[in-house]
């Protein structure tokens, strides 16, 4: 029997003689990979809006927590018996005279019926009725004011008089924005473990479709590293890529919505939307947080992909 030998005379090995590969073990174009890629851009465009709506919805709510707690409001309730508005004076000389507040505004009575409009109406004669007068008392910042002390000295000095520090308000705002961040959460597990599956299902589908050059680069020594290292570094440029395609779009997205909300600044619509979302504008933080949620997405597309070859290479062996 003839040897092999190489041009140099000595033996050739076992990966001498089987033919080069110019392309990857995983090709990097497939319909597979477009696939997944889209996937993944669904899912990090999913991923990215929810957590923009939730930056947009807690800023609102800190926003308005401390709007309202720099906010109470005393009502006086009107008697025939009594003169309202010098009890409406006193209310307010009394509350203008206390320690911590910055600005005294009584309501007139046309102010104070209008306020039930949005329940009642307009066009309705509330003269008949016992519509409660209301002074907004704004405190100062920076100032802690006595507020139990206020109530009692409005309630001893002014019959009828009571005062309302909106604090159920601020607790229901304050809930709702740590739901909204749970649910945000929620939302976001939901979107890694679909990504994850996704990814695993990709990668079992390539390691068949590659498995005779997986057995082969296993049979002439490859280490189960190296064929891991390979695929996850494919993924790993796939979940870039989907990531960078999801996270692009969200980022467009509030970017126009910012922008939108701007140009309809003065409308009814447009003062509805900023007093729930504020300026709409998610700022250096949100956007921030969307760029870690696509390096996060493609950190998890590349662990996936590795954990399921090492588990796949277990069974070649």
């Amino acid at each position: 029997m003839t040897e092999l030998r190489m041009n140099d005379g000595t033996m050739p090995r076992m990966a001498d003689l089987l033919p080069r590969a110019e392309s990857p073990i995983v090709p990097k174009h497939s319909i597979a990979g477009r696939a997944l890629i889209a996937v993944v851009a669904i899912m990090t465009f999913l991923a990215s809006l929810t957590t923009g709506g939730v930056i947009l919805v807690r800023s609102a709510a800190i926003a308005w927590q401390s709007e309202v707690a720099r906010e109470i409001t005393i009502q006086i309730r009107p008697d025939a018996a009594r003169d309202i508005e010098a009890e409406v004076q006193r209310a307010g000389e009394v509350a203008r005279n206390w320690q911590g507040v910055g600005e005294v505004r009584p309501y007139t009575k046309e102010e104070s019926a209008r306020l039930l409009e949005p329940w009642l109406g307009s066009g309705l004669s509330l003269a008949d009725l016992p519509v409660p007068r209301i002074i907004v008392v704004r405190l100062a910042s920076g100032v802690s004011v006595d507020l139990p002390a206020l109530r009692r000295s409005l309630t001893d000095q002014v019959a009828g008089a009571s005062l309302d520090d909106h604090r159920a308000w601020t607790e229901r705002m304050g809930t709702m924005a740590n739901v909204s961040v749970l649910a945000g959460i929620g939302i976001l597990v939901l979107v890694l473990a679909a990504t994850v599956l996704s990814v695993a299902f990709a990668t079992r589908g390539a390691m068949a479709a590659n498995r005779p050059i997986v057995e082969v680069l296993h049979f002439i020594g490859a280490r189960g590293g190296y064929i891991a290292s390979q695929f996850q570094r494919h993924f790993l440029m796939l979940g870039l890529q989907g990531g960078l395609i999801g996270g692009g779009l969200a980022m467009v997205v509030f970017a126009l919505a910012g922008i939108a909300a701007d140009l309809g600044r003065g409308t009814t619509g447009g003062d509805q939307l900023a007093v729930l979302f504020g300026r709409f504008s998610l700022g250096v933080t949100g956007y921030l947080a969307i760029l870690a949620q696509i390096v996060l997405i493609a950190a998890v597309t590349a662990l996936t992909s590795r954990h399921t070859v090492d588990r796949t290479l277990q069974t070649v062996d």
